[in-house]
């Protein structure tokens, strides 16, 4: 909303909150025009009235329309007071305190502008308020950035640890699959040795070289095979500890920026207040419990 400097979401907030003033305006407008209403059909019923009589109805008639106005002013301002509440409480759940300036109630151009903004919103356009499901929740001030700049760190590390976690999980699964596909083909080749050694008691004499050389071929292959797995376990044992060294990293400096926040949050003014009135209490406690020891019976 450019024209009242307000970001999407307090701009939606803000129209609903006219929403429902002009609804319970247009209430109070219909009540008045019925005490017109009711006075023209229960009391305007002769042709000549006396000054007397004239100046008795528009007196009964003033006093009801004060009546509704008045009612209607008192819940206005009572109704502002339940907003502001809401606002403080949430500001208050922050350790904020929030400033208002009575002044610029009273300042014609913000006035006009609201107006403007008022009718343009829900007369010339025909918007219906966008109503946010969301309880609103007031993010605290910062001093120049810094604190909203450590939380962003914050939030990359922690979604980084969670990356580097994701990945060396992967990692980890890679490897034990590998270790065991390695085991497979280690026992493949121990009982294909096993099966040439009980062969070569049964076979004929002239085929024992064809025999070992198939033999030597296979062992070649099965030796090859088993080196590529244990270049690939190399790899992911690499990996690995890369996304360890990796993950390590990223939980330090998460903690740093932890630490970091910690430290900007105790140097904020609402932190050494707290700090001053516990000190303050626990000398009064210290004081209290001195002064009740002159008092207590010695045994």
């Amino acid at each position: 909303m450019a024209e009242l400097g307000l970001n999407e979401h307090h701009q939606n907030e803000v129209i609903n909150y006219m929403r429902f003033a002009r609804s319970k305006r247009g209430l109070r407008l219909k009540t008045v025009d019925s005490c017109f209403q009711d006075l023209k059909e229960s009391r305007l019923v002769e042709e000549t009235f006396t000054v007397d009589e004239v100046s008795e109805v528009l007196s009964g008639l003033q006093a009801v329309v004060y009546s509704e106005v008045e009612s209607e002013l008192i819940n206005t301002a009572h109704t502002n007071v339940l907003l502001l509440r809401q606002l403080f409480s949430q500001a208050e759940k922050w350790y904020l305190k929030l400033q208002t300036d009575i002044s610029e109630l009273e300042n014609r151009e913000l006035l006009e502008q609201v107006a403007e903004f008022e009718k343009a919103e829900f007369i010339s356009s025909n918007k219906k308020p966008i109503i946010d499901t969301m309880k609103p929740k007031l993010v605290p001030l910062n001093d120049g950035g810094t604190t909203e700049l450590l939380n962003k760190e914050i939030s990359r590390l922690q979604e980084e640890n969670e990356k580097l976690k994701s990945r060396l999980k992967t990692i980890e699964i890679q490897a034990t699959q590998a270790l065991d596909e390695k085991s497979k083909l280690e026992r493949a080749l121990q009982d294909l040795q096993l099966d040439q050694g009980n062969t070569k008691d049964f076979i004929k004499a002239q085929d024992l070289n064809d025999l070992e050389n198939t033999v030597a071929a296979l062992k070649s292959e099965f030796q090859k095979t088993l080196n590529d797995k244990t270049e690939s376990q190399k790899s992911l044992e690499e990996n690995l500890v890369t996304a360890k060294h990796d993950l390590l990293r990223v939980q330090e400096q998460l903690s740093m920026a932890e630490k970091e926040l910690e430290k900007k949050f105790q140097q904020t003014a609402a932190f050494r207040n707290m700090k001053e009135i516990l000190t303050r209490k626990n000398d009064q406690i210290k004081d209290l419990r001195r002064r009740l020891a002159k008092y207590e019976p010695e045994d």
